[in-house]
């Protein structure tokens, strides 16, 4: 069950917010081996200056339009499968809304599936 936490400046459409919802859940069916229906995402806008990145960090120019996907999921995925990941989404965005591939920061957090409870205070995995 991973959880998606994706972060971007306000302004942007309802449609667009969606749309990167989406190619991030289908980049972690197809790359990830997520199984369908499982998709939990927190979808937030900020106020300029309040979302903040070194728009040079590693040599990667970024523009004001970069976007933070924040994925927690069970640990185990291979490095390659990982790799996928992060190349699914950032094709998948540069696609759908022509966002640049630059301005794509992922981020991975790696828990044990005894870290999750899925509801009525039970640890389903654990």
């Amino acid at each position: 069950m991973p959880l998606a936490r994706i972060d971007l400046a306000e302004g942007k459409t309802m449609e667009y917010r969606k749309t990167i919802g989406e190619v991030v859940y289908d980049a972690m069916i197809a790359a990830l081996n997520v199984p369908r229906d499982d998709r939990f995402q927190v979808i937030t806008e900020h106020a300029a200056g309040t979302l903040v990145f070194d728009p040079g960090y590693l040599g990667i120019h970024r523009s004001p339009d970069c976007v933070f996907i924040q994925v927690t999921l069970n640990e185990g995925r291979t490095i390659e499968q990982k790799r996928a990941f992060y190349k699914a989404i950032a094709d998948g965005l540069q696609q759908r809304l022509n966002m640049r591939r630059e301005d794509v920061l992922v981020n991975l957090v790696e828990v044990r599936k005894e870290n999750w409870s899925f509801g009525n205070g039970e640890a389903q995995y654990g």
